[in-house]
């Protein structure tokens, strides 16, 4: 189930969404599908969708192998692991998680990027990057959170009654 969902999430990223800008920033719906499966499913799901995600991405998009897949994946285990210890039922909980964990990933992405020598931009260019991708991620949580929780449960629904 996750794999459709991160695999879906990249297409969109890639065609639907991929000319759609805030301030110049896309949205990154691998990153948004990553952290609602984790926050879902747990630590060991988020980390397997997360990998899966950054690998594909890494070479859909033509980037420098194993990145994304590294940072998607201490995304992905990092919010299943400390879901445990969320206890409000607050609906803007996804979308403050959403945007957090997606700024954090996006640092940290780009860190790791700095310092294997891929990357050469500014450090106030990658904060304008990683706040605006976390906004937008945000604001796409109330829409596609209730999409992704509905398949996660009838996922879940689907493993218990098979024989």
């Amino acid at each position: 189930m996750w794999t459709a969902v991160v695999l879906t999430a990249l297409v969109l990223q890639s065609t639907l969404f991929a000319q759609v800008k805030l301030a110049g920033v896309k949205p990154d719906l691998v990153y948004l599908a990553t952290i609602i499966l984790a926050f879902l499913e747990g630590p060991s799901s988020g980390a397997l969708a997360g990998f899966a995600g950054g690998m594909a991405e890494d070479f859909l998009l033509n980037q420098p192998k194993g990145i994304t897949a590294l940072t998607l994946t201490l995304v992905g285990y990092a919010v299943g692991a400390i879901r445990q210890y969320i206890v409000t039922p607050s609906p803007l909980l996804p979308v403050a998680l959403v945007g957090g964990a997606t700024v954090v990933g996006v640092l940290f992405n780009q860190l790791v990027a700095f310092l294997l020598g891929q990357s050469s931009v500014g450090a106030a260019y990658v904060i304008r990057v990683a706040v605006l991708t976390g906004v937008y991620n945000a604001v796409l949580t109330p829409l596609l959170f209730p999409l992704i929780r509905r398949l996660a449960e009838s996922s879940r629904t689907q493993k218990v009654f098979r024989w």
